[in-house]
């Protein structure tokens, strides 16, 4: 996975733990794609002081993901629920089936569609 995409989902789940000038930060530098120096004149600090807050908010991020692992269970639950779509266009592909099988199928795609615009 990307590392800014890896933070960003990091954030998305534990951001609101962080203090609020580690959140404006990582806010900053990954949401808004401002650079280290943007982002300190931004906020009239130092380029090292927005370098080490970035790097001890990423730590911190880690930390929160290795104690709860909710993003990697978010990650393992879309999957399975994207392979569940698979499965079933390959099982609607399929002209053997029944009407009523058929409409089973489509629910259950329907669900999974909705678990999915739900992330």
């Amino acid at each position: 996975m990307d590392k800014i995409l890896e933070v960003t989902l990091l954030y998305d789940f534990y951001g609101e733990l962080l203090t609020v000038k580690q959140k404006k930060i990582c806010e900053l530098y990954f949401l808004d794609d401002l650079s280290l120096s943007e982002v300190s004149e931004h906020l009239n600090i130092s380029r090292q002081g927005v370098h080490d807050a970035l790097k001890r908010s990423e730590k911190q991020l880690h930390h929160y993901e290795e104690k709860l692992k909710l993003v990697h269970r978010f990650v393992k639950q879309k999957k399975n629920v994207e392979n569940i779509i698979d499965i079933v266009d390959s099982l609607k592909d399929n002209r053997n089936n029944g009407r009523a099988v058929l409409e089973k199928l489509e629910a259950i795609q329907a669900l999974a569609n909705d678990v999915l615009e739900n992330y």
